[in-house]
């Protein structure tokens, strides 16, 4: 990669391998790189240890998610997702184990796949697109099995609440909808943006992050400070909405 290329570079994504040595960067050049973070963060290292030890092109626009499993390093960019054996990785082997695109209205569309993370209930992949859907891909199976409909805008975030087998996802619509992952129905939506203490006019509406925990809170606006005031105080469900510009 060349200097121009290198400086108009942005990162997309990253994720450090299942056994914490390795870090995984995505670029908007469809590019991963691969960095030894052993090599990079010792006392002694130097500007090439801190270079990637692998660097291959995974897509052919940017890689917007990563997201690793105990043995794969899944990658997503516009319309299609790819799964990478971090074995095979590491010891610079670059061949996808499969990829796949989620069912697309039109066969001209390709949105990109802003975010994905796994449901463990049912072994799932969830996926948040800029077709304003959520789409469930079955692992085991390798197809795609559910189509969430409701956002009126990209998706940009999604994450799971575990004990409750609810789904979360946050889109360009400034809505936090809330889906039952077991029926696919929405449970739950929060448009942030209708409340004051909430709302970004100078930014947009748009949600670009969202997390939970098992438990609820429900606080007009929550300040780091607040959060961590708050301690071990059991609450219903702790939803933290992340807005950038």
């Amino acid at each position: 990669m060349g200097p121009v290329e290198l400086l108009h570079m942005s990162v997309f994504s990253q994720s450090f391998s299942p056994c914490g040595r390795f870090l995984a960067a995505g670029n908007n050049y469809g590019e991963i790189a691969l960095f030894s973070l052993a090599a990079a963060l010792s006392p002694d290292a130097t500007p090439a240890n801190q270079k990637p030890v692998l660097t291959f092109t995974a897509h052919e626009g940017p890689v917007f998610s990563l997201l690793s499993t105990d043995c794969v390093l899944l990658s997503a960019g516009n319309g299609e997702i790819s799964a990478w054996n971090w074995a095979e990785l590491t010891k610079k082997n670059v061949k996808p184990l499969w990829t796949k695109r989620p069912n697309y209205k039109s066969g001209l569309e390709i949105p990109e796949i802003n975010s994905m993370v796994i449901n463990p209930r049912d072994n799932s992949l969830a996926i948040g697109a800029g077709d304003n859907n959520v789409h469930i891909l079955d692992l085991e199976h390798g197809a795609f099995k559910a189509t969430l409909q409701g956002h009126t805008d990209y998706v940009h975030c999604v994450c799971v609440r575990e004990r409750e087998a609810e789904l979360l996802s946050g889109g360009e619509d400034g809505a936090v909808r809330m889906w039952d992952s077991r029926t696919g129905q929405c449970v739950h939506c929060v448009e942030v943006y209708k409340y004051e203490s909430c709302a970004r006019p100078q930014y947009g509406k748009w949600i670009s992050c969202v997390t939970t925990d098992s438990d609820w809170m429900v606080r007009r606006h929550v300040t780091l400070c607040e959060l961590l005031a708050a301690g071990p105080r059991r609450v219903n469900l702790l939803l933290l909405v992340v807005f950038t510009c």
